[in-house]
């Protein structure tokens, strides 16, 4: 096996070779002059099982083009099987048509990815379960909900908790982990006027002296979680904490959430933080290293990765 890493998140790479007792393949990926790519792998690849691991966060476009390059020239050093692994999947909020004359990026990039040379792709936490069918290759959805779970079992007593999805789309992910750790469910009803803005509408459920839990994949500009958060409060929860995979966090989001009346939120590091992330006073970083790592440990000995998750 051969793990390499990208430019988009190197401390998590290190973490998941940690995990799998392997060393980072050495490969060099730098730009020229005029800011295009160059990449060389200088290790013999012929015939290795590879992970190449590179989110495609900020900037989305350079990580993508990074991404590329580097399958492309695995590919051309005769790798024996090339794993995109890509923990954020930038681009997968535009899985659909929202209106005429507008694309649907997702399935651009799974075109660019699958013919740049990957075998099969593994992400985490899509933004939407049919992107999988976006890839002609095999593509390994992992889920972050065991990691939530573990750590909503160290920090919360289970009997007031609430799991609190902050809009109607991600009901499905929410009731998930609500079942896990044996919680209720609530819906924030919110209505979106515009991309990162939001308006809440209603609260579906009763969540009045209850330790409530919001959950999402994305967190972007912070808005929705901010207003959820705060209708809550006003319905009378005693606090709210957030579990979100992908913590964006573009723009004033840290200092929104800093500033809001969430207690602590928490992300996984799919998405290298920045310093703002780091030395916001309630944001907390969950790592993903080992469920990354124990995914590419069994696909390499080829065996179940969807059990991981039973």
């Amino acid at each position: 096996m051969k793990l390499i890493a990208g430019n988009s998140n190197p401390p998590l790479t290190r973490e998941i070779g940690a995990y799998c007792d392997v060393e980072l393949t050495k490969c060099v990926v730098r730009r020229f002059a005029d800011m295009e790519i160059f990449v060389e792998i200088q290790e013999n690849v012929r015939g290795e099982d590879v992970f190449a691991v590179q989110s495609t966060s900020y900037p989305a476009n350079d990580h993508l083009m990074e991404l590329l390059i580097l399958i492309d020239a695995l590919k051309r050093s005769s790798a024996g099987r090339i794993t995109a692994v890509i923990p954020y999947f930038g681009y997968a909020r535009q899985d659909r048509k929202p209106g005429p004359r507008t694309p649907i990026s997702a399935k651009l990039v799974a075109d660019m990815i699958t013919h740049a040379g990957a075998d099969r792709v593994m992400t985490l936490d899509l933004h939407a379960g049919q992107i999988q069918g976006f890839f002609d290759i095999p593509t390994d959805n992992l889920f972050a909900a065991p990691v939530m779970m573990r750590d909503i079992k160290q920090r919360f007593e289970k009997n007031n908790l609430m799991v609190v999805s902050p809009d109607v789309g991600g009901v499905v992910r929410a009731r998930g982990l609500a079942k896990r750790i044996g919680a209720e469910l609530a819906i924030v009803d919110k209505r979106r006027d515009a991309p990162g803005k939001s308006v809440v509408m209603n609260v579906i459920g009763d969540v009045k002296d209850r330790r409530c839990i919001l959950v999402d994949d994305i967190a972007d500009s912070g808005g929705t979680l901010c207003n959820a958060a705060e209708a809550l409060m006003d319905h009378g929860a005693i606090d709210v904490s957030a579990y979100i995979t992908h913590g964006v966090l573009s723009g004033g989001a840290v200092s929104r959430i800093s500033a809001s009346r969430i207690n602590t939120m928490f992300i996984t590091d799919s998405i290298r933080p920045t310093e703002a992330v780091i030395a916001a006073p309630n944001i907390n970083i969950l790592s993903i290293a080992p469920l990354i790592g124990e995914a590419i440990k069994r696909t390499t000995a080829e065996e179940s990765v969807s059990s991981l998750f039973h």
